[in-house]
């Protein structure tokens, strides 16, 4: 388990720290073992590989500054991989969803209840 709740703490308030300094606002973030789901707002003149780009970097240094152990259990490597998916919500419904199933990331014992949301948010019809 790499993202414990230290980890969990020291990703949450560099957010923070982020949302301060540039224009990306952190409407929910949740963590599991080994993921993080973000849930942004960001002004349009921000592309959103600028947005993940500066998000990944800025939590990744902060996280092996203040959780050295991390960095051994990556065996030196990367905190972040170097794929992401990105999707525009829209506020209508859908974003009361994804805010529920970010939220909900890493509660043990109610995966059928979020994998049953997750099918929901993409249904047609």
């Amino acid at each position: 388990m790499v993202i414990s709740n230290q980890v969990d703490k020291t990703i949450k308030n560099t957010c923070l720290e982020i949302a301060k300094r540039y224009d990306i606002h952190f409407l929910e973030i949740g963590t599991d073992k080994d993921h993080v789901h973000f849930l942004v707002q960001s002004v349009p003149m921000f592309l959103p590989k600028s947005i993940v780009q500066t998000i990944k970097s800025i939590t990744a240094r902060e996280v092996f500054k203040h959780n050295p152990q991390v960095k051994k259990e990556l065996w030196g490597g990367a905190f972040w991989t170097s794929g992401y998916f990105v999707n525009t919500v829209g506020r209508a419904g859908s974003e009361k969803a994804v805010t529920e199933y970010v939220k909900n990331q890493g509660r043990e014992g109610e995966y059928e209840k979020l994998h049953t949301n997750q099918l929901k948010l993409f249904d047609v019809g």
